[in-house]
């Protein structure tokens, strides 16, 4: 019996007669864990959620290949640093020439007590820029709790979101509050994102979400001549005659995928479509934390084949 399987059936021993909350332990020791040893945090992490252990010798699947380059290529490295925050990436996208796809950025604290709300329009964003999730949407200044958002935002501000998964490309990231465009589609319906998947500079294929505002999302996969690539789940389950309509600026979307993931082996880079607007939204390295246990097995497989850990550009 593995040195891991021991420390499960111990800890399931002990949450069980003690009548402990599982979750809770969890969280907390990962927390610690991830301070002590970000290694051994992450092989714990994958045990417990994908229920085998990761191989960091010889990755193969896309889920571990993001845990090795967390743990290796993206350690330390300025880039990946610079464009985890989603203050900085601004700047990485500049630099690029694609200033005109940033959302239009009201301001920017480094302490919550210095936000002053009779600054901000009727309508805006708020986000932390040091970790996923982090984010008050207002669509109406005037129906926000202000005292509600600013204990949130507070209590976000001291959070090292990092230590929940051993997300060490978030760890050097200096934690700041923005305010941004808050952005619909132009017949007011809320936006529809598209994630799409990069492979050592090649954008391959998005990730589409449909029906969030019924609250019933669906997410389909569909390849960069936007064809739908049944490898997923709602994808698979799809009538054969099922297709969307292809938005404006997909093209230049995948376009600008490619030259921002150039030097990454592996990035997942998130749009916005208000339907005569493409928008930049974020450089996600780590989707899911590297336990994406949602993801078809073969497309992990598949997907992790594309990934070159040896990219010169990022190393």
């Amino acid at each position: 019996m593995s040195f891991l399987m021991v420390c499960r059936s111990l800890f399931r021993f002990f949450v069980k007669k003690l009548n402990l909350d599982s979750t809770k332990i969890i969280d907390w020791f990962i927390l610690i864990l991830s301070t002590v040893s970000p290694v051994l945090a992450s092989k714990v992490i994958f045990y417990i959620v994908m229920d085998k252990k990761l191989d960091l010798n010889s990755p193969k699947t896309l889920n571990e290949k993001i845990m090795w380059l967390k743990l290796n290529t993206y350690k330390n490295n300025p880039l990946i640093t610079q464009c985890t925050d989603k203050v900085k990436v601004r700047d990485y996208i500049k630099s690029a020439g694609l200033e005109h796809i940033l959302v239009p950025l009201y301001n920017v604290w480094d302490n919550v007590n210095d936000l002053c709300w009779d600054d901000l329009p009727d309508s805006f964003v708020l986000k932390c820029n040091h970790g996923c999730g982090y984010n008050i949407i207002c669509p109406d200044k005037s129906k926000l709790d202000a005292q509600w958002a600013k204990k949130q935002l507070a209590v976000w501000m001291k959070t090292k979101y990092w230590r929940y998964r051993a997300e060490i490309n978030y760890r050097h990231v200096p934690q700041r509050i923005l305010s941004e465009k808050y952005l619909t589609m132009e017949n007011g319906e809320s936006l529809n994102d598209y994630k799409v998947y990069c492979f050592n500079g090649q954008a391959k294929y998005v990730l589409v979400c449909t029906g969030r505002s019924e609250n019933n999302p669906k997410f389909y996969f569909f390849d960069n001549n936007w064809e739908l690539s049944r490898i997923n789940r709602h994808s698979q389950a799809a009538d054969s005659s099922f297709s969307l309509p292809k938005p404006a600026h997909v093209d230049n979307m995948f376009k600008y995928a490619a030259i921002l993931s150039k030097p990454f082996p592996f990035v997942r880079m998130d749009f916005y479509i208000t339907g005569k607007d493409l928008f930049f939204g974020e450089m996600t390295f780590t989707p899911s934390a590297g336990i994406d246990s949602s993801r078809l097995p073969e497309t992990d497989l598949m997907f992790g084949e594309m990934v070159n850990l040896n990219n010169d550009d990022c190393n």
